[in-house]
């Protein structure tokens, strides 16, 4: 009779053993997050703070505007205006450089309110504008002014966590819509949650382009392979070096992982099984990054390099990606501009290209400062780049210096 405790025992190990040998079975170990919150101390913009930021040898770095709040995606034309959306403004600012200094003249509000509007493109003398939920579209009056609205689409995904749409067409003539995951770390029931959508602008219908994609908020088309590339959030909560933040060519029908993988199909261990799959065997039908930048940097836009004026032709092909600032790891990284290099059409590495905007504060302990978080990016044809910066609300412009 002594046995059967010991061979019930035996039966129920055995049995729980092949539970967690199933498909779709949790993981084996304890779940838990390791969320570091490490804000930076906010020094307000002065002036001669312009002084401090650093630029490669043979650029230079300027105040084009100053005090326009919370400044984040742009579109230059030609004609030196430069469209600047405020999400939280709700509004979208036209601002023009009358003489050519590359310091803006007037300022000017075209369109209020428009909730959360973040997204623009310029295409055919239409402005067209982005929130969470609806794409809209404006013809563009000579003196920079917008014509009424038309709205060109509805019921877009909840914003959730992640409501910062960017907008972008390809070189077909589609347009794109980044849609990034309504929380830090869901398995979502939504198809185009997580997504880049591809937009007929024919019918204005929409399908998936590739999914799998945290919060790829910026996007571009490289100007020699007219392939889509863009920069991928990695997940909070995970330690301060993991994950990556993605350099991604996205493919029509890719998945990237997302939130089961991340980077070249390295497997979170904290989640779950798929529904029917293993997190190993997923991973090698997800698209690998190509390349992996520094965790927690928080990339926001991305721009290429397309043969402007004024800028070295080593340039063209490569690319620009603005990062925003960590808030979520011991050592603050980010809160800079890094030039992405290509070679062959693909990424290979990156560099800084706009830097300073992180700076030492109460050493003792231990805690840094930032003058600055840059958001968006705009090159224009003559070769000008400028850099938005939503925490102070100024806008830089980079150029070669003459």
């Amino acid at each position: 009779m002594a046995r059967l405790p010991i061979v019930l025992l035996l039966s129920f190990l055995l049995y729980v053993t092949s539970l967690n040998a199933q498909r779709g079975a949790p993981p084996r170990h304890v779940k838990r997050t390791n969320l570091v919150a490490k804000w930076a101390q906010h020094l307000d913009f002065l002036p001669p703070m312009v002084k401090l930021l650093k630029v490669p040898e043979g650029w230079q770095v300027t105040v084009a505007a100053a005090g326009l709040g919370k400044v984040r995606m742009m579109q230059p034309l030609p004609n030196g205006m430069l469209y600047v959306t405020r999400r939280d403004g709700l509004d979208v600012l036209l601002l023009q450089d009358v003489n050519g200094d590359n310091r803006f003249d007037s300022i000017k509000t075209v369109e209020y309110p428009f909730r959360a509007v973040h997204g623009i493109a310029e295409k055919n003398g239409y402005l067209y504008l982005c929130n969470s939920y609806e794409l809209r579209r404006y013809r563009i009056l000579p003196d920079g002014m917008l014509a009424e609205k038309e709205t060109l689409i509805t019921g877009l995904p909840s914003g959730g966590q992640h409501p910062n749409r960017t907008i972008a067409f390809g070189p077909n003539g589609k347009l794109y819509i980044t849609v990034g995951t309504l929380c830090n770390d869901c398995k979502e029931t939504d198809p185009e949650v997580a997504s880049i959508l591809e937009v007929d602008t024919a019918s204005w219908k929409r399908n998936i382009y590739a999914t799998g994609l945290r919060n790829t908020i910026g996007i571009d088309f490289h100007p020699e392979t007219k392939e889509l590339w863009g920069i991928d959030n990695g997940g909070d909560g995970k330690g301060n070096k993991w994950p990556p933040e993605e350099v991604n060519h996205i493919k029509r029908g890719g998945n990237y992982g997302f939130p089961f993988v991340y980077g070249k199909r390295e497997i979170d261990r904290t989640k779950d099984d798929p529904p029917g799959d293993v997190k190993s065997s997923f991973a090698l039908n997800t698209e690998p990054s190509v390349l992996n930048l520094t965790a927690h940097m928080a990339p926001i836009d991305f721009k290429f390099f397309k043969g402007q004026a004024n800028i070295p032709a080593d340039y063209t092909g490569d690319a620009l990606a603005a990062f925003h600032g960590s808030w979520n790891r011991r050592k603050l990284v980010g809160y800079k501009v890094m030039r992405i290099h290509f070679e062959n059409g693909v990424a290979v590495k990156a560099t800084n290209f706009l830097t300073g905007f992180l700076k030492p504060a109460f050493p003792l302990f231990g805690r840094k400062a930032y003058m600055g978080r840059p958001a968006g990016l705009a090159i224009t044809n003559e070769g000008v780049i400028y850099v938005s910066d939503d925490a102070n609300g100024v806008i830089y412009a980079i150029k070669r210096k003459s």
